[in-house]
């Protein structure tokens, strides 16, 4: 049976800046989301890329005295590297300043010119350079200088200019009937709610053309204009698929709609309402989630070069691990909300969840299987209630990950499995199996094999969080490459008593406050 796509994208970070734990956060998210997917049986195309053009750029290379080019070149090349240093699994990193993409966004322009959507006028508004955007009057506040600053804190000016149009105020009752009709296409509740009131108080038609710079992409038939920033960048969930290109066997017949557009509550706007509106435009089918993610502080405070409390993803990875930090910040963040990391915090959830629970579990599992049993996968009888009741759960948890995963709970998901993790322990305790060496040898090598078969269902699950300690932790127990699905968490493809198995080695060390600051 051919497998059901599923189409994940993360945003495309404007390359104007050095990536932050932000960043991090999202691809992370975007790469769990798709791993899990893939181990579930899904045809996932996963999606990134950068966000190329704009005022900001062009002012901020003109600055440094180089091009546009060279400054989107490298910033795009340290967005290319954090993300192989997070172990992203992308399946595509698309550059708005490529000809692909170009091309492939002036067809888009052009469809919803055809369809009476674009139309030339003149604008006159409060503009942010630094958002990319208008705002009205009633959204910004004034300093006691007199400074005039969007929603953001980003200053703003007064422009005039040439602009094209969009329709947008066309697309009003459309955008509220289809938020009435499909309440999960914004995600979470939160960010629902913002959205729709928003376009209930009324939409004006949006400015959609700048002629005040050249850094963009041309709009077909008037090289003078460049499109707004965000024409062309929403585009590129459907250019990066070789749209227009239609039919079977294109990458849009096969992946579109998207599943879900993974981005930041600051940008919730642009995709909730401006994305879909274009895409009715076009008579394109629209995605199907758009989800907001919360921001990053650290304890409790706003990021700040100048405060000096930046995290920086390459510090948090050297001192802890990246497969600690991936799964802190699927532990800890609740999706929707902002989080708060620090040191104290990744080091107790470290020490907690990881050394003490599950590596422990695996651990002394393991250990005991080594030093009792031959150094092989166990053999066992017949199973007790209480066996019975913990591979029955490890078993079940595949369901019940899966609806917190399809939720984006990954929080409660990943509670769920440690939930099954403590009942582990537990039962490592009622059963003293280095008792049962000498009383009922046979029992124990049933208890270790349950134990095994248990570690064995929860490191499969917990692959898409942490992919190299979990493929560590398979690895001792033998399990091949090929037997890591999630088409194997089922009783018939079980551990098979007799495996030999490597010897047992830690997967988490314990952290202490002295260690991590020394790095």
């Amino acid at each position: 049976m051919s497998k059901k796509p599923f189409y994940l994208t993360c945003a495309i970070p404007y390359a104007n800046g050095e990536p932050h734990i932000g960043h991090a956060y999202e691809v992370i998210v975007g790469d769990v989301l798709a791993r899990f997917k893939r181990l579930d049986g899904f045809d996932v195309r996963f999606q990134t890329g950068m966000d190329e053009h704009g005022q900001k750029n062009e002012q901020t290379a003109a600055k440094l005295g180089i091009t546009p080019q060279e400054l989107v070149d490298r910033v795009s090349a340290q967005f290319k590297q954090l993300y192989d240093d997070l172990g992203i699994t992308y399946d595509d990193f698309i550059r708005t300043t490529e000809p692909r993409h170009q091309s492939r966004a002036q067809a888009f322009w052009n469809k919803m010119v055809e369809n009476g959507d674009i139309y030339l006028g003149k604008y006159s508004g409060w503009y942010s350079v630094r958002d990319e955007a208008y705002f009205d009057e009633t959204e910004l506040t004034t300093t006691s200088a007199g400074q005039k600053l969007a929603p953001t804190g980003a200053p703003v000016e007064w422009m005039e200019e040439e602009s094209y149009f969009f329709r947008l105020s066309k697309y009003q009752d459309k955008l509220l009937e289809l938020y009435q009709r499909n309440p999960s296409f914004i995600q979470p509740k939160s960010r629902y709610n913002e959205v729709y009131n928003f376009v209930k108080s009324g939409l004006r038609d949006l400015s959609v053309s700048r002629t005040t710079f050249k850094w963009g992409v041309p709009v077909p038939d008037a090289p003078n204009h460049v499109m707004y920033v965000w024409v062309d960048a929403l585009s590129n969930y459907i250019t990066a698929l070789n749209y227009p290109e239609a039919g079977d066997g294109s990458l849009m017949d096969k992946y579109w709609p998207a599943d879900v557009h993974i981005i930041g509550k600051d940008i919730i706007r642009f995709h909730a309402i401006y994305w879909p509106a274009f895409l009715m435009a076009a008579g394109i089918e629209l995605p199907k989630v758009v989800a907001g993610h919360g921001f990053i502080y650290n304890r409790g405070e706003k990021m700040s070069k100048s405060v000096g409390n930046v995290v920086a993803p390459a510090d948090l990875i050297g001192r802890f691990g990246l497969d600690q930090i991936r799964y802190f910040m699927l532990r800890d963040f609740s999706y929707g909300h902002d989080g708060d990391i620090w040191d104290e915090a990744l080091i107790e959830r470290i020490n907690s969840d990881l050394a003490n629970d599950l590596g422990n579990l695996a651990q002394r599992s393991l250990s005991m299987i080594a030093k009792n049993c031959g150094g092989m996968v166990p053999s066992h009888g017949d199973f007790t209630p209480a066996d019975q009741v913990l591979l029955g759960k490890a078993y079940g948890l595949l369901a019940e990950v899966r609806k917190e995963i399809d939720g984006y709970a990954f929080h409660k998901a990943l509670e769920r499995i440690w939930a099954v993790i403590g009942e582990s322990n537990r039962y490592v305790d009622e059963q003293a199996p280095w008792a049962l060496k000498k009383t009922d040898p046979a029992r124990m090598e049933t208890v270790l094999y349950v134990l095994a078969e248990t570690v064995r269902c929860i490191a499969i699950l917990v692959q898409p969080v942490m992919p190299a300690s979990m493929d560590k932790m398979l690895a001792q127990l033998a399990v091949p490459a090929d037997a890591r699905d999630y088409a194997c968490l089922t009783a018939d493809k079980a551990l098979v008593s007799g495996t030999p198995l490597p010897a047992p080695s830690g997967v988490f060390p314990r952290h202490v406050v002295a260690e991590v600051a020394k790095g």
